[in-house]
């Protein structure tokens, strides 16, 4: 079986390099490579060279911010492209995987979203990953669609790497306690996406929409707290005291983009159509620190 997969060099798409690598001849693309997301009409020259069963993308445009003012970029990556790869997997009878984001929601409230929520995004980004996402469904491929939140991963930067370097350099800390979700990470996300891939290419019955994150929940300050004590406890030298991260509303810190508030996602249909265990956020942190400390 021919796999093709994009973003090859991004935080997801370095680790799907390895989880799908047992599922059939892989071939891993950047944008430099005829896997550019902004170049739609190059990337359907590509897919219809390769030829594959398997279309993973792990590409995208994630500069949420940014996105406030580059919307038809946004929209291109994450909107249209996405809907050219569903197009030309329909035409091959490809399965396609593709990845969006807890942002497509209005964050209100205080219960995990099911994937038949209504969506209403508040940014740019979310209204573009909701966009694709609509594209994909259009064109009635194969398809696979996992939302997700608060990737991390060893590859790339994140929020985790980013507090242990400002809790090194800094007596105090503020961030953000009233956003709370769910962190991911990219192995896990990757590892889950091979599994449900090589079922659902059994049983196409399986396609559709799935929220795809660890159990548990917390907030981005009590993430930090839990990731600056983790890492004192492997003896890592951390300027800032435990009670000097302090929590702040989101209204201190604006954005160009707005967050939503309540990023839960629930994942009963995912555990409950796949069969799948999804281990604690905690366990992934530890073992992404364990790593890199």
């Amino acid at each position: 079986m021919k796999i093709l997969l994009l973003g090859k060099n991004g935080q997801l798409g370095w680790e799907l390099q390895r989880a799908l690598a047992p599922l059939g001849e892989l071939l891993a693309l950047d944008r430099h490579e005829g896997g550019d997301l902004g170049q739609i009409e190059t990337l359907r020259a590509t897919v219809r060279s390769v030829k594959p069963r398997l279309i993973v993308n792990a590409a995208a445009y994630t500069a949420v911010d940014k996105a406030e003012s580059d919307i038809a970029q946004a929209h291109l990556i994450n909107g249209q492209a996405p809907g050219a790869l569903a197009e030309e997997a329909q035409a091959l009878g490809a399965l396609l995987v593709h990845y969006s984001s807890d942002y497509v929601f209005d964050g209100s409230g205080d219960q995990a979203r099911t994937e038949d929520a209504p969506i209403a995004p508040l940014s740019v980004y979310g209204a573009s990953k909701a966009a694709g996402e609509a594209a994909i469904r259009e064109t009635g491929c194969q398809h696979l669609i996992l939302r997700t939140s608060w990737v991390y991963a060893r590859r790339g930067g994140n929020f985790a790497k980013t507090m242990l370097k400002l809790a090194v350099e800094r007596e105090q800390l503020k961030v953000i306690a009233d956003q709370i979700g769910v962190p991911t990470g990219a192995d896990l996300l990757a590892d889950l996406s091979a599994h449900m891939a090589r079922a659902t290419l059994a049983d196409t019955t399986l396609c559709g929409t799935y929220h795809a994150v660890p159990s548990g929940e917390t907030s981005w300050h009590a993430y930090a707290r839990y990731v600056i004590e983790t890492a004192r406890a492997h003896g890592k030298s951390i300027k800032v005291a435990a009670n000097q991260v302090q929590a702040i509303p989101t209204t201190e810190y604006p954005t160009p983009a707005r967050r939503p508030l309540n990023s839960r996602l629930n994942t009963d249909k995912l555990r409950a159509r796949f069969g799948l265990h999804l281990p604690t956020w905690q366990s992934g942190v530890d073992r992404f620190l364990a790593e890199i400390l």
